[in-house]
């Protein structure tokens, strides 16, 4: 199966003074009450940028602008096997309405190796340490 054809999932990243933005979700399924960062499943017919600017405005219900794909993986999910991308994203406000998560915060990546985290954007820390030692 090649990378078009594979589900995708999207991640946004989020950097302000070396922290990332992350957000813990609602209880309840697979991911309930586990930190991510905030993204989610690739629509079909929609492209990976139109992807985390509905996931940021459905789960936290503000605009976003979404930059460079810094990162990629795969996971599986439910035997199914995925592909995860994290891109930039820049937010213009932090006037959040959480509809998703019940908390979010800044945390470095050494704050966030030691939280309940979703396993897929666990794998795209090790990228994620060489984009902030730059």
């Amino acid at each position: 199966m090649d990378a078009n054809s594979r589900p995708r999932s999207v991640a946004g990243i989020c950097i302000k003074d070396n922290k990332l933005f992350i957000a813990k979700r609602i209880p309840g399924g697979s991911m309930g009450e586990r930190w991510e960062f905030p993204g989610g499943k690739v629509e079909p017919g929609e492209t990976d940028e139109e992807a985390l600017i509905r996931e940021y405005f459905e789960e936290f219900g503000i605009p976003v602008t979404v930059g460079a794909c810094i990162a990629h993986a795969e996971f599986e999910h439910h035997q199914q096997k995925r592909f995860l991308f994290a891109y930039i994203v820049y937010m213009d406000t932090m006037n959040f309405t959480l509809t998703e998560h019940t908390q979010w915060r800044w945390a470095s990546l050494e704050e966030i190796e030691k939280l309940d985290f979703a396993d897929s954007d666990k794998k795209l820390i090790p990228d994620l340490h060489k984009l902030l030692q730059r």
